[in-house]
C-alpha cells in the first residue's frame, strides 16, 4: 500500500489526480468512471465537486430528514418558498431575462421561448399552487387509507409513505423546479433535477430560493440541483439510491431517459397530441370559446389541442365558418386532414400527418361521419394524454368518456383543463399517459407510496 501512495504522491506532484482501489473488485475501473465512490481518491484540486452518488446519497438522508419533521414543519417550508418567491421577483426576472436573451441569440424556437419565461402571472399563479398545496399538505405522510382487521388482536393498516429519491428531468420550463421541490418536500421525498441548458440562469436562482426554504428546518440535503447530462446518466445506473425517473419534456427525451434507465421505472407521457370532437349535437357558441381557449390560450403547453374533429354535418354551416374565422383571428395556421381536404375546393395545406404535435399557433382539422369514427381517429392517432367531446346529447357523451382510452378524458370542457393545479392538486411533478401507478396530472397523492404494515415493512401500491 505504501508504494501505491508514493506513486500516488508522484502523481499529483506532477498534476495528476489518482485513485487507488482494489483492483479484483467487479467493473472497478468502470464504476469510478461513473463517479461511483470506490477507493480512496487523490487530488490537490481546491473546489472538487462531490460524486454524483453522494448527491444521491445525500437525496436520501434528505427524505429521511423530511419524514421526521412534523408535518406543520414540512407544510412551513413550502409556505416559506412561496413567500421568497413573491419577495424575489426582480431577482427572478433578472435570472430568467439572462436566459431569454441567450435563447433568442441561439433561434430557440417560439413555444420553447413561451416555456422559458417566467411571467409575472406565471409566479402568482405559481405562488397560490404552493399556498395551496402547503395548506393541504398536513396528511400527504402517514395517512391511515385502509384497516383491516385480520384476526383477534391483529390489525393491518395501509398507510401513505415517501417513494424515496425521485430523479425529474424537465425541458424550458423553470417553473416546474419549485413547483416539483414543494411536491417532494410535502410528501417527504428526496429530490434530484436536471433542467434544460437554456434556463440555467433561472433553474440556478429558483434552486437557491428553495434551498434557502429547505434551510430553516435543516434538510438543504433533500433537494439537488443536477447540472450535466453525464450526470443524469449516470443517475440513471444507480437504481440503489434513485427509486423513480420522472422526465418531462418531448417524447425523445422521454424514450432516451427509458433507455437509459437501469432497472429504476420511469414515469413519463408520450406527446401531447389532444383532440377536441365537436359532434353534430353541439351548442355552437360554446364550442367556439372550448377550441378557443384549447388551441390558443397557451399553444406551448402538452394539453393544448393539435387536431380539432368536426362531425361531418358541421362542414358549409355559419358555425364551421365562425370557427375558422376565429382560429384565423387568432392567427392559427391551419392544416387540412385528407377527409376534409377532399371536400374543400379551396382550403388550407394538407396536414402532413395526423399524429403531430405542433405546440404552436398551429393544428389540423378532419371531419368524421360519426362518434364511432370520432374515437376509432383518436385511437389511431392519439397519445392517449387528453381528448375532448363538445356535445349536448348526454348518451353521446357518456359513451364517449367511457370509451376514450385517455389519461384525461372531457366533456364541454377545454383541454387546457388537464392540469394539476386545476384538479386541485397545488401543482404537479407532471402528466403521465402510462397505466400503472398514477395516469393523468400526477400530484401529491402520487408521490407518495402504500405502505402495508403491523410489525411489518411490505409494500403494496394498489391501483388508483
Amino acid at each position: 500500500m505504501e508504494s501505491k501512495v508514493k506513486s500516488a504522491t508522484w502523481a499529483l506532484e506532477r498534476g495528476v489526480s489518482v485513485v487507488i482501489c482494489n483492483g479484483m473488485e467487479d467493473k472497478a475501473i468502470s464504476g469510478i468512471i461513473k463517479g461511483k465512490r470506490i477507493g480512496t481518491f487523490f487530488t490537490d484540486a481546491k473546489d472538487v465537486e462531490p460524486s454524483i452518488e453522494s448527491v444521491a446519497i445525500r437525496a436520501r438522508e434528505g427524505s429521511r430528514t423530511l419524514l421526521s419533521l412534523a408535518p406543520d414543519k414540512r407544510a412551513d417550508i413550502i409556505f416559506t418558498l412561496a413567500d421568497l418567491l413573491s419577495k424575489r421577483q426582480k431577482d427572478i426576472s433578472k435570472a430568467n431575462k439572462q436566459d431569454i436573451e441567450i435563447a433568442q441569440l441561439n433561434g430557440l424556437s417560439g413555444p420553447l421561448l413561451s416555456r422559458l419565461a417566467l411571467t409575472p402571472n406565471k409566479v402568482q399563479s405559481l405562488v397560490a399552487g404552493l399556498r395551496h398545496m402547503a395548506a393541504e399538505s398536513h396528511e400527504n405522510v402517514g395517512r391511515v387509507l385502509r384497516k383491516t382487521k385480520v384476526a383477534d388482536g391483529m390489525e393491518l393498516n395501509q398507510i401513505t409513505v415517501p417513494i424515496g429519491v425521485l430523479l425529474v428531468i424537465f425541458e424550458s420550463r423553470p417553473d416546474c423546479l419549485p413547483q416539483v421541490a414543494s411536491l417532494a418536500i410535502s410528501t417527504a421525498n428526496g429530490l434530484l433535477l436536471k433542467g434544460g441548458k437554456e434556463a440555467s440562469h433561472s433553474n440556478q436562482c429558483l434552486m437557491n430560493l428553495v434551498s434557502e426554504a429547505l434551510d430553516v428546518h435543516d434538510a438543504t440535503s433533500a433537494v439537488s440541483l443536477v447540472s450535466s447530462r453525464e450526470q443524469v446518466s449516470d443517475l440513471l445506473q444507480l437504481n440503489n439510491y434513485v427509486d423513480l425517473v420522472i422526465p418531462r419534456g418531448s417524447k425523445e427525451l422521454v424514450q432516451t431517459i427509458q433507455c437509459q434507465s437501469k432497472g429504476i421505472p420511469v414515469l413519463g407521457h408520450s406527446e401531447g397530441i389532444c383532440h377536441v370532437y365537436v359532434d353534430k349535437d353541439c351548442d355552437p357558441s360554446m364550442a367556439l370559446k372550448i377550441v378557443r381557449d384549447s388551441k390558443c390560450d397557451y399553444p406551448a403547453a402538452c394539453n393544448a389541442m393539435e387536431t380539432l374533429l368536426l362531425h361531418r354535418s358541421i362542414v358549409h354551416t355559419p358555425f364551421f365558418e365562425d370557427l375558422c374565422n376565429m382560429l384565423k383571428s387568432e392567427k392559427v395556421e391551419i392544416y387540412a386532414g385528407p377527409k376534409l381536404s377532399k371536400i374543400l375546393t379551396f382550403g388550407p395545406p394538407l396536414a402532413k400527418s395526423m399524429k403531430i404535435e405542433y405546440g404552436s399557433l398551429e393544428c389540423a382539422i378532419e371531419i368524421v361521419d360519426s362518434f364511432e369514427e370520432a374515437v376509432a381517429h383518436i385511437h389511431e392517432y392519439g397519445s392517449g394524454h387528453t381528448d375532448v367531446i363538445v356535445t349536448e346529447n348526454v348518451t353521446t357523451a357518456q359513451q364517449f368518456l367511457n370509451t376514450v382510452d385517455s389519461a384525461c378524458v372531457f366533456h364541454n370542457c377545454s383541454s387546457r383543463f388537464a392540469d394539476g393545479y386545476r384538479f386541485g392538486l397545488g401543482a404537479e411533478v407532471g402528466i403521465s399517459t402510462t397505466r400503472i401507478h398514477a395516469r393523468g396530472p400526477v400530484g401529491v397523492e402520487r408521490s407518495e407510496e402504500r405502505r402495508v404494515g403491523k410489525e411489518c415493512r411490505s409494500r403494496w401500491s394498489p391501483y388508483h
